[in-house]
């Protein structure tokens, strides 16, 4: 069942007096998520961490109590940790119904990828990883989740290319768009950050809401390309965790 506009104009309100004046870009994002998942931001389903939206743990087990998720299963891969180093991997496997073969999702984590305030609890965080990969493949969720984000110490440093081109910037209002075409502009981005054509094509889908992209409105695209080049610009780390989530095609053994 669809939020009514209160609720969305409640949930909208409450994030602004979490982070601030949001972007428009954030904004409509953030309704595009609410909408379609009727996640909550203020139960804390969702956070906005370095310019974009991400998923909690907590956030995914309530979307699946919501939709009769059948069981979760998880297991260390063996053959892929080492204990010794507190390297972790683990496949979780998410069943949407008895009849379901499954959504599949693998989770690692190691000293160099979790938080300082975590270290010794790799397994604990690699099992959690895993399990929201699956829960995210299970119920399309396209944004990343916290848990797996991970821990950067340094922002990365501005690709060659990035640095010969001006920066240009996202609002509409601006001219942005009344020159260059918007898929003049998308692919402008893919190659400025350095991105991955296909997996910026199956998110920009995703975030789209349609199965096509030729099936999206101009005003839909418009608001990808937006957020796209906002995320790229202030975490490309973590639009890069999120594009990697379309790997492989995204649904492992759908039912």
């Amino acid at each position: 069942m669809e939020l009514s506009k209160v609720n969305l104009a409640r949930e909208t309100n409450f994030a602004k007096s979490l982070y601030g004046d949001l972007s428009k870009p954030a904004l409509y994002a953030l309704k595009e998520i609410i909408q379609r998942h009727q996640i909550s931001v203020t139960k804390g389903d969702v956070k906005y961490l370095n310019g974009g939206w991400y998923v909690t743990h907590s956030g995914l087990l309530r979307l699946a109590e919501r939709r009769n998720c059948a069981g979760i299963h998880s297991r260390p891969v063996l053959e892929s940790s080492d204990p010794t180093t507190s390297r972790w991997v683990f496949r979780a496997a998410v069943f949407k119904s008895r009849a379901c073969r499954g959504f599949v999702g693998y989770g690692d984590a190691d000293p160099s990828n979790v938080s300082p305030l975590v270290h010794g609890a790799e397994m604990r965080v690699a099992e959690t990883r895993a399990v929201n990969r699956a829960l995210r493949k299970a119920y399309g969720i396209g944004i990343c989740s916290v848990e797996e984000i991970g821990s950067f110490a340094e922002p990365t440093p501005p690709s060659p290319e990035s640095k010969k081109l001006p920066h240009q910037p996202v609002n509409g209002n601006n001219g942005n768009y009344g020159g260059p075409k918007v898929r003049d502009r998308l692919c402008q981005l893919i190659r400025q950050h350095q991105l991955d054509a296909n997996l910026v094509k199956s998110y920009a889908v995703d975030f789209c809401g349609t199965k096509t992209l030729r099936e999206a409105s101009r005003e839909q695209v418009e608001g990808f390309v937006a957020h796209l080049a906002d995320w790229a610009e202030k975490d490309r780390n973590a639009l890069l965790c999120q594009l990697n989530s379309y790997l492989g095609g995204g649904k492992e053994g759908a039912a």
